[in-house]
């Protein structure tokens, strides 16, 4: 049997209205609000992205989230990593992960990312004002968060290695107390009868997971700041910027930071690497975001490639790489076709990962 890598994509559920984000930010908000009103903010700035395929879809609708499983399928990618919200027991954007849990329905692979980070304005103009404050309150607060958990765990298309249910917490580093945690996780899944969990979190270099209680990290390096502070564009270019449009947001040649996103700690077996088709959040945070330019589907294969020749001598089963996103429009970060590149990024990772087959084994003949 051919082993592949285990391909992964991130995904935002925030395509729905729901009343919190109509309350903070008017009637009808979701991430395509940002995405639709996005402007160039200086020559070859690629906005707006407008969505090809499938559209501004709403993922209230069950056709929308099953059409973007079979895309993903088709293209390599062997399941969703959906975003999760836990406020100390307040769920958010909750619906279309709980039509899927409920209905079975897309039948395809899925894992949970607790997104535990405090909302603010921050995205969205306004850093000054907090929406909903991420907390800890102790065991009890982790006792009732598995108990939803586990409902995703027994679920037969939850991923899993080594028949452990696949879990990441996005901030690990941001719990107060995470063995006690993940402790608690532990011994609640053995009494439920789940012999183990996979606990992965997205960690910084010094970030040591078998000390937190997890089995494992994803290294995402395009969010230290301080790592990125080293490749701004030049203060040519800065002054230019501040020149024409009163401010300099932070900007990269894709084709140059690309390489400083691949670090050699990937390469172990319990480290697995991330790789990003793109990225600009002007959309959400205008002066104040991050932008990489000339992006396109052949310099991010180079960036596939090199990660995915990192992960080639690890064991079947964490052979991951995690693509940072499926659907992230806000920030300009999403595999999902648009109009400009249509499935170019999409066949990128179909093509590649085919090409990646185990070199042990020969291809199939014909």
């Amino acid at each position: 049997m051919v082993r592949l890598p285990r391909i992964i994509a991130f995904y935002l559920p925030q395509f729905h209205p729901i009343p919190e984000n109509d309350e903070w930010w008017g009637k009808g908000f979701t991430e395509w609000t940002n995405t639709g009103k996005a402007k160039r903010l200086f020559p070859g700035h690629y906005q707006p992205h407008v969505p090809a395929d499938l559209g501004y879809y709403d993922l209230r609708v069950p056709e929308t989230r099953i059409a973007q499983a079979e895309m993903a399928r088709e293209n390599g990618i062997e399941g969703f990593c959906y975003y999760h919200y836990w406020f100390g027991g307040k769920r958010l954007l909750e619906r279309p992960f709980n039509e899927v849990l409920g209905s079975g329905s897309p039948d395809y692979p899925f894992c949970l990312c607790w997104a535990n980070e405090t909302w603010s304005g921050k995205w969205h103009g306004n850093p000054e004002k907090i929406l909903i404050e991420q907390t800890y309150p102790g065991v009890e607060d982790d006792k009732k968060h598995f108990e939803f958990l586990i409902k995703a765990f027994a679920d037969g298309r939850n991923i899993r290695v080594d028949g452990k249910p696949l879990f990441i917490v996005y901030r690990p580093e941001k719990m107060p107390f995470p063995k006690r945690t993940t402790d608690c996780w532990r011994e609640m899944a053995s009494r439920r009868g789940i012999h183990g969990l996979y606990l992965v979190g997205i960690g910084s270099k010094l970030w040591q997971p078998a000390d937190h209680g997890f089995d494992a990290k994803i290294v995402m390096q395009a969010f230290h700041p301080a790592a990125l502070g080293e490749w701004k564009g030049t203060r040519k270019t800065r002054r230019y910027l501040r020149k024409l449009i009163g401010f300099p947001p932070d900007i990269y040649n894709y084709r140059e930071i690309v390489k400083h996103l691949i670090v050699a700690e990937a390469q172990k077996e319990h480290v697995h690497p991330a790789v990003f088709p793109n990225w600009d959040n002007s959309p959400r945070c205008g002066k104040d975001g991050v932008i990489f330019i000339k992006s396109n589907p052949e310099l991010f294969r180079k960036h596939l490639r090199e990660v995915l020749q990192q992960v080639a001598n690890k064991p079947g089963e964490s052979k991951f790489v995690f693509i940072k996103s499926w659907n992230e429009w806000a920030e300009g970060n999403h595999l999902e076709p648009d109009l400009k590149f249509g499935r170019g990024f999409l066949e990128v990772v179909k093509e590649e990962v085919m090409n990646s087959r185990d070199p042990m084994i020969p291809p199939k003949a014909g």
